[in-house]
């Protein structure tokens, strides 16, 4: 995207975002029986007329924007979600909704690159990396819908909606696998493969890293306080982000891989019902109870989030769907402490974080820990104890309290 090109989808995504703030505004001041569809239409129309800088978002995206908010509310209610609320500057992900899919005239370039039309911001060129219905390739059946412009610190990109017919899969006839995630192997399954990966950043780009964080340090120890941050200052954190956002996608990418080959070879998944905001709550205490172990406790939940056990489970979750497979959880508490040939827990049996031998006289069943807890994982399958029955039917959650003055 050129300069000029990134500088309107800017200005667009700011409009939106105002949209929103505007339409959460309008809900809260007023009364229920008047919070309808065609009320709010109306006054996102009166707002684009009175409010100059919002007419640079389509129409079409403005409408998107508008939908996007009620169906938030409708989630909050079938407690799916909290209440929607104020989108900040800073803490909102900038983008765009294009909800017609033949504003979009998409062209194929060559292999690699493709042309996509973007109301208001006009021709733009973008990676071409999975194939789409456009053309001859295109139907009823298979088309292009829409699109979304999303920004993150590496730049503008563009996600496309396709409408596709898909049949169903039959059912995956391959063996049940358990799963067991860590910090020092992150998968090993039950039969014994493991899964790793390398460290997402080089040697060079972890030395980079620490000399931009030690650098805002010092700019921003020196900055008096309430005084705006400089541009030099905006720029070491802009780069800060750029190389943590590269090691985020590769931890995409890995993962991605890793639960699509999983999810291609096993017919049933299992894994454990991690509570993963249990795990990784701080030990800092009170004032009065501080807690130990703090800087050990704080680094072990920075490992526990880069491996992002949740995003894993979730991916394994739709795959497995998608193959004709099924995913299970179990629960998790004693997995790594019982021993899976005999399945008793002994006290001292787990020797160091990756050797388990069971101190029971007549057992003596010595390996490794993870694929113990993967063992595990499975027999508590195979025995019946499990909490969500399959992957892709719905879970019904709690509805939250909201309160009734900006709920209905």
């Amino acid at each position: 995207m050129s300069p000029a090109g990134v500088l309107k989808a800017d200005d667009q995504a700011h409009a939106a975002r105002t949209m929103w703030n505007l339409l959460h505004a309008w809900w809260r001041m007023m009364p229920g029986e008047m919070r309808t569809l065609a009320n709010a239409d109306a006054a996102i129309r009166q707002a684009r007329e009175d409010i100059g800088f919002l007419a640079v978002l389509p129409a079409q995206a403005a409408q998107a924007v508008l939908r996007t908010y009620f169906q938030a509310w409708k989630n909050c209610w079938d407690g799916r979600a909290d209440a929607p609320n104020f989108k900040g500057r800073l803490r909102t992900v900038m983008s765009v909704d294009i909800p017609q899919g033949r504003d979009l005239n998409i062209t194929r370039v060559h292999r690699r690159w493709g042309m996509v039309n973007i109301p208001k911001v006009g021709r733009v060129r973008f990676r071409w990396t999975k194939d789409l219905p456009v053309g001859k390739h295109a139907g009823v059946n298979n088309r292009i819908t829409g699109a979304r412009l999303i920004k993150d610190i590496l730049g503008w990109h563009i996600a496309f909606r396709v409408h596709t017919l898909q049949s169903r899969s039959e059912p995956h006839q391959g063996p049940d696998i358990g799963i067991d995630m860590g910090i020092t192997v992150p998968i090993t399954l039950s039969n014994g493969e493991t899964y790793k990966h390398r460290e997402w950043l080089t040697g060079k780009e972890k030395a980079r890293l620490l000399h931009l964080e030690q650098r805002a340090a010092r700019r921003k120890r020196h900055r008096k306080p309430g005084e705006r941050t400089s541009r030099r200052l905006h720029r070491t954190y802009d780069q800060i982000a750029g190389l943590r956002a590269k090691a985020k996608r590769r931890t995409l990418d890995w993962q991605h891989q890793t639960t699509t080959a999983i999810a291609r070879t096993y017919g049933t998944v299992v894994v454990e019902a991690l509570t993963i905001t249990n795990m990784i709550k701080s030990a800092k205490g009170t004032t009065t109870e501080p807690g130990k172990n703090v800087a050990q406790k704080s680094g072990l939940n920075r490992s526990i989030n880069g491996q992002a056990w949740g995003r894993t489970v979730t991916m394994l979750t739709y795959k497995t769907a998608q193959l004709g497979g099924t995913l299970h959880k179990v629960p998790a508490p004693g997995t790594s402490q019982r021993c899976s040939a005999c399945g008793f827990t002994t006290p001292g049996s787990r020797e160091s974080q990756a050797v388990f031998a069971c101190k029971r006289d007549d057992c003596g069943w010595s390996g490794n820990a993870d694929h113990n807890a993967a063992r595990n994982v499975l027999h508590l399958y195979r025995m019946g104890l499990v909490l969500i029955p399959a992957a892709g039917r719905a879970v019904v959650r709690r509805a939250k309290r909201v309160k009734p003055a900006i709920a209905r």
